[in-house]
């Protein structure tokens, strides 16, 4: 997005006379300011960091200094307002797996964003800001000296002499107002000049500290990737609405019809009625029985009031095959993190329990370096492909979607491994 506003107005007949001069010139001024205050600020903290890197307190100092481009790009945008209503959206930024500095740091420290900022930070406080400070002192500083050659000559030089740019020496006042004259015109190119400069300067620091232009490609695919993320969590909230209204409503209607054909039952005399009393009690308890298992499919209670390691025991107690749990978690991960990782032990156990011939199954696993790690692994026949229609394919978009990875090895004669790693951070610690 171009600073649409100043360019316009440069093309304006009214340009000198309107206030894109002054704003030009107060972006530039500013810049300069900024600049210079940029390069100090950074070379402290460097020479600070480094001295203090031999007893390990400057490490903390010289990562938080490669931050240092965020706080500025926000402040370059703010500036931006100068030269263009229209403000300078931020670059899209991820969000942390979970709450608390730690993880807003390595998330930040990640983004590709963060090190563009930084950069910008160095040419900002290198090399920009000098620009900034020569292009004011060029297009006002020499023009206003040269327009205030008369009152520099009534005053400093006693009305016979005036120094012009301390080069040449005026002694008579047409001369004076000659030099006053040149000063009054190359002011009003200075205006044009510094609205260029200033335009100039706005455009670089949008491609460096603004978001990215629709037809970028890192935008794109950080677009489709922020909105996978925001469908799965979409998907995981539906599920839990519907597992609550089934839980609370549907559930509880057939629990209570059920316990009133029961009732019914007892009361009823033997006969056509009580054996047809007993065969609606029996469909509707089938019918409470495939409910209950159709709740737990869609999102299980366990997981949201127990977490993973409940969960993940609880699918082992109802595999077909015998099942030995060591999941290692000593707290709660993000929701949309347990529940992939939930579903993809379930079809994992499923698929062993009717595909592999496998007499023994294992889930391990725990929470490691900053990521998830979760093994499952039978002693079946082996052979398993995800690619066939095994139901890990959309599994594995989903992981894929937190950013994690879902890998199977199985060759012929087994063991079947499947093994699934999610990047994320606790958002509880048990006592």
């Amino acid at each position: 997005m171009r600073s649409r506003d100043l360019w316009q107005a440069l093309s304006a007949r009214r340009y000198l006379l309107s206030a894109w001069p002054w704003r030009a010139t107060a972006y530039l001024v500013t810049g300069a300011v900024a600049g210079a205050a940029t390069l100090v600020g950074l070379a402290v903290a460097l020479v600070v960091g480094g001295v203090l890197t031999v007893v390990l307190v400057g490490l903390p100092l010289l990562v938080l200094t490669a931050l240092a481009g965020i706080p500025l790009a926000r402040l370059e945008r703010q500036r931006l307002r100068l030269i263009d209503r229209a403000p300078a959206p931020a670059r899209p930024v991820r969000q942390p797996p979970a709450t608390g500095p730690w993880p807003w740091l390595i998330t930040r420290l990640r983004e590709r964003a963060t090190w563009r900022e930084l950069g910008h930070a160095l040419l900002f406080a290198l090399v920009l800001w000098p620009l900034d400070a020569l292009a004011v002192a060029l297009a006002l500083g020499a023009p206003l000296h040269l327009a205030g050659t008369p009152l520099v000559m009534a005053t400093a030089g006693g009305g016979e002499e005036a120094k012009v740019l301390k080069q040449w020496t005026v002694t008579t006042w047409p001369a004076a107002s000659g030099v006053a004259a040149l000063g009054l015109l190359l002011l009003a190119l200075g205006g044009y000049a510094l609205g260029l400069a200033a335009g100039v300067r706005a455009e670089l620091a949008r491609v460096l500290v603004g978001a990215p232009g629709e037809g970028d490609p890192e935008a794109r695919v950080g677009e489709l990737t922020r909105s996978r993320a925001r469908l799965v969590d979409a998907f995981e909230a539906e599920r839990r609405r519907i597992e609550r209204d089934l839980h609370d409503g549907a559930q509880q209607r057939l629990v209570a019809l059920t316990m009133a054909l029961g009732l019914a039952r007892l009361d009823a005399p033997p006969g056509p009625l009580a054996d047809q009393l007993a065969k609606a009690h029996g469909e509707a308890g089938r019918a409470l029985e495939e409910l209950r298992e159709l709740i737990h499919g869609i999102h299980p209670k366990v997981l949201a009031d127990y977490g993973l390691p409940a969960a993940v025991a609880d699918a082992a107690d109802r595999s077909a095959v015998p099942v030995d749990v060591a999941l290692e978690l000593p707290g709660r991960l993000p929701r949309a993190v347990e529940a992939a990782a939930y579903f993809v032990v379930c079809e994992a156990l499923a698929n062993v329990g009717r595909h592999s011939g496998a007499d023994r199954a294992e889930v391990t696993g725990g929470h490691r370096d900053g990521r998830l790690l979760l093994h499952v692994r039978d002693d079946g026949r082996g052979g398993a492909d995800a690619a066939a229609g095994s139901g890990l394919t959309g599994l594995a978009d989903r992981v894929s979607v937190l950013d994690g990875r879902l890998s199977l090895s199985s060759p012929p004669g087994g063991p079947t491994l499947l093994s699934v790693e999610i990047p994320c951070e606790w958002t509880e610690r048990f006592a």
